[in-house]
């Protein structure tokens, strides 16, 4: 794939911090606790979990907007929180990365939070704090009015839709709607089996998984497949371009005029967990900055392939990005 590199040095280097993205969507807490185990309890046949370290992350959209405060983009986020204490501990975290979090709005409902026990390297248990029904009328027009008043300050706006009540037809229909009247580029990180919300979008960044789940008859992660599914959902639901995430097969740039398909490298580790949180965030600050869709996905890819290196969600740093794309470059100038 042909991109200019000099521009994406630049535009790591020195381009991204001048680009503000919006996050809208779904808000959510990850809590870990991490033990040892070394006996079943005497009062049930299950493991005793002895904590030894705890960790709280960004989740859903949280985490979207986390990678993109990491790479030095001003931020901010709009969603759906309780009066609670894991609300606290999100808030908490979007002052300490400077994330502007003015679009938050508070409900009766609980903040949606996964609390996971690992034993050992093994997930043990996942308990889910979170009320799925679509978020009230009252409290959705404070975030679209919250949107529309922030148009004229941002480059681009993501959708970060996880299932979990914020992103209802109208909140999508409605911000796509006030994007494309602004001219502000939306971009969709999509979910379950309905997409005509996303009607009119600029991008939407599916897998292959969500792909099917929206095809009568499932598709192999092959090339063709993928273009042919890609130009399938832009015919159906006029978004504009696809790009589609494959796991260990990479990407595939979808748009009117060409298709790109973009190999992952490879990896000892392939843990996919909250990559795609990390690929639409990369893709829309390319976008929002002004690359075209093939160098967004292409410095996409990238970052990607730093997170599925880990284990379990990652985020992924301006530096970290930058260092990769100067090994990629020279290695690819050597063959």
């Amino acid at each position: 794939m042909t991109t200019n590199k000099d521009r994406l040095k630049e535009f790591v280097t020195s381009g991204m911090s001048k680009v503000h993205i919006l996050v809208v969507g779904d808000v959510m807490l990850d809590k870990y606790y991490y033990g040892e185990v070394t006996r079943i309890s005497p009062e049930a046949p299950v493991p005793i979990t002895r904590v030894v370290d705890t960790k709280d992350t960004m989740g859903g959209a949280a985490n979207v907007a986390h990678n993109l405060a990491l790479l030095g983009c001003k931020t901010s986020i709009a969603g759906f929180v309780g009066d609670d204490y894991h609300c606290q501990t999100l808030v908490d975290k979007f002052i300490s990365r400077g994330i502007d979090y003015k679009g938050i709005i508070y409900r009766e409902e609980p903040t949606t939070t996964k609390l996971r026990v690992i034993g050992g390297h093994q997930q043990m248990l996942r308990l889910d704090f979170e009320d799925t029904e679509p978020v009230k009328p009252l409290y959705a027009n404070r975030l679209l009015n919250y949107v529309e008043q922030s148009l004229d300050d941002v480059d681009a706006i993501i959708l970060s839709d996880y299932g979990k009540g914020a992103c209802t037809d109208e909140v999508c229909e409605s911000v796509i709607e006030m994007c494309n009247n602004a001219q502000v580029p939306v971009l969709v990180d999509p979910k379950g089996r309905d997409w005509s919300k996303y009607t009119n979008a600029d991008f939407i960044t599916p897998n292959v998984k969500e792909i099917n789940e929206i095809l009568e008859k499932p598709i192999k992660n092959r090339d063709e497949a993928i273009k042919q599914a890609a130009t399938y959902i832009m015919s159906k639901f006029k978004i504009k371009n696809v790009l589609a995430t494959r796991s260990e097969c990479g990407m595939s740039m979808v748009t009117p005029t060409e298709t790109v398909h973009i190999p992952t490298k490879s990896q000892e580790v392939f843990d996919v967990s909250g990559a795609g949180d990390t690929v639409i965030a990369v893709f829309a600050l390319g976008i929002a900055g002004g690359l075209i869709p093939r160098e967004a996905a292409y410095l996409a890819n990238l970052a990607a392939s730093v997170v599925v290196g880990k284990l379990g969600t990652y985020a992924v740093s301006k530096d970290e990005l930058e260092s990769v794309l100067l090994q990629t470059t020279q290695s690819e100038e050597e063959q």
